[in-house]
């Protein structure tokens, strides 16, 4: 089985030397065969779509840089948008998981908001392959993308919930998000992803204003 909580996908390179599957007198399981097989393939794809772009990249070029057969590949994916889906939706899973907890470990809402929004920008930093994949080359993969995509934003909703004011229309919240995630987009988009953390404290105004007011949420860009 995949570790949940494991790395985002990209954060390693397909061919990994510690997910090897050494040969020997002891047969490893499929089972375990294919989980490894299914984690280099996520990397690989994650490489392979941001450097050469979704349309351009191949299921031959993503099982080369996985160092996993065409055959192996087709076991485990219906084809490259499958494969493609099921990386964003595992390694968002991630991403989520990894907000989530910074967000409860927080005493107040402030706090937790702020948290897990740093998060999102100091992960998806420090995987800038994942950040053009998952935010940028989806929008090649057509209308089950874009459906991924809303679900997604959709889901950000939960670290509002808590929100002073509430309840406030359902659009506020998704105007809000989306605006965060333009600036994300934008970001990923012209190979500046790495510089995302520092645009915390103007994001976190942004985020906060509607809820706590323009005048207490200045506060977070001295911060």
């Amino acid at each position: 089985m995949i570790d949940q909580d494991g790395p985002l996908p990209g954060a390693r390179t397909g061919r990994d030397p510690a997910r090897a599957i050494k040969r020997g007198p002891r047969r490893v399981p499929a089972e375990v065969v294919a989980a490894m097989q299914r984690e280099r393939l996520y990397d690989a794809l994650v490489h392979t779509v941001a450097e050469k772009g979704y349309v351009n990249a191949t299921v031959s070029d993503i099982c080369a840089a996985a160092g996993v057969t065409r055959p192996a590949f087709y076991a485990l994916f219906a084809g490259k948008d499958d494969a493609f889906l099921a990386t964003y939706r595992y390694g968002t899973g991630v991403l989520m998981r990894l907000m989530e907890k910074a967000y409860e470990a927080a005493p107040d809402w402030r706090a937790g908001a702020r948290a897990a929004l740093g998060v999102l920008l100091d992960v998806l930093a420090g995987v800038p392959a994942f950040a053009a994949m998952a935010i940028v080359e989806i929008d090649a993969v057509g209308p089950l993308g874009r459906r991924e995509r809303a679900e997604l934003l959709g889901r950000f909703a939960r670290f509002f919930a808590e929100a002073p004011g509430r309840p406030l229309p359902a659009e506020l919240i998704a105007t809000v998000v989306g605006g965060v995630y333009s600036t994300i987009y934008r970001y990923a988009a012209e190979g500046r992803v790495t510089e995302l953390p520092s645009e915390l404290p103007v994001l976190s105004f942004f985020m906060m204003a509607p809820f706590l007011g323009r005048a207490d949420a200045l506060g977070e860009l001295g911060s």
